[in-house]
C-alpha cells in the first residue's frame, strides 16, 4: 500500500509544484521540466506496481450494469480530454475540460471498484484534479472562453473518443480486468 500511496503524493506533487512553489520552479528553468517528467512517470509506475500489490477492505465490485456506465463515463472522459470541447459549440466555455475529463475517469473507476486501494488511487487523482481546478482558478482568475466552434467538431471529437477508448480497453486486459462485457 505504501508505493500506491507514495505515487499518488508523487503525482500531486509533479502537479501541483510550478502552483504552489513557483519561485522555485523558475530557478530550476527548463531542467525542471525534465525532473517534473520524470516524478510523473516514477509516480505512474508506482501508483500501477502498487495498486496491483496492494490488499484492503472490499465494499462492492463490478455489476454489469456498472460496467456498462463505467464505459458510457470513460468514452465521455476522453471526449473532455480530446480538444473537442475547445474546438466546439456544446462546451467551450468549460474552463478544465481536461481535469472534468480525468476527474469523471476517475468517478467511473470507483463506480465500479470498491475497495480500498482504489479508493486510494482514484479518490486521490479525482481529488488532486478538483484541487487542480481550484489551484489554476486563484492564479489566473480571469478567463476568457474560446470562440465558439460547430457542433461538428463536438461529433468528431466524441467519435474519435471511441478510439482511445478501444486502446486503452485492449490495454487494459494486462493491467487490469477486461472492462467490456462479455469478456
Amino acid at each position: 500500500m505504501g508505493l500506491l500511496i507514495l505515487g499518488v503524493a508523487l503525482w500531486w506533487g509533479a502537479h501541483i509544484f510550478k502552483r504552489t512553489v513557483p519561485g522555485l520552479r523558475d530557478l530550476l528553468g527548463d531542467s525542471g521540466k525534465l525532473g517534473v517528467v520524470a516524478v510523473l512517470l516514477a509516480s505512474i509506475v508506482l501508483m500501477v506496481i502498487g495498486y496491483r500489490g496492494a490488499e484492503g477492505a472490499f465494499f462492492w465490485g463490478r455489476t454489469p450494469a456498472m460496467g456498462h456506465l463505467n464505459n458510457l463515463l470513460m468514452l465521455f472522459a476522453f471526449y473532455f480530454m480530446s480538444p473537442g470541447p475547445k474546438k466546439g459549440a456544446l462546451f467551450y466555455r468549460m474552463r478544465h475540460p481536461m481535469l472534468t475529463g480525468f476527474l469523471i475517469f476517475t468517478i467511473a473507476h470507483l463506480l465500479v471498484n470498491g475497495d480500498v486501494p482504489s479508493f486510494i488511487l482514484f479518490g486521490g487523482l479525482g481529488l488532486w484534479s478538483v484541487v487542480a481546478m481550484l489551484l489554476i482558478n486563484l492564479a489566473e482568475p480571469e478567463w476568457t472562453p474560446p470562440a465558439k466552434g460547430p457542433i461538428a467538431k463536438d461529433i468528431m471529437f466524441l467519435a474519435i473518443s471511441f478510439v482511445p477508448l478501444a486502446v486503452v480497453g485492449w490495454v487494459h486486459q494486462y493491467l487490469g480486468p477486461w472492462p467490456f462485457a462479455g469478456g
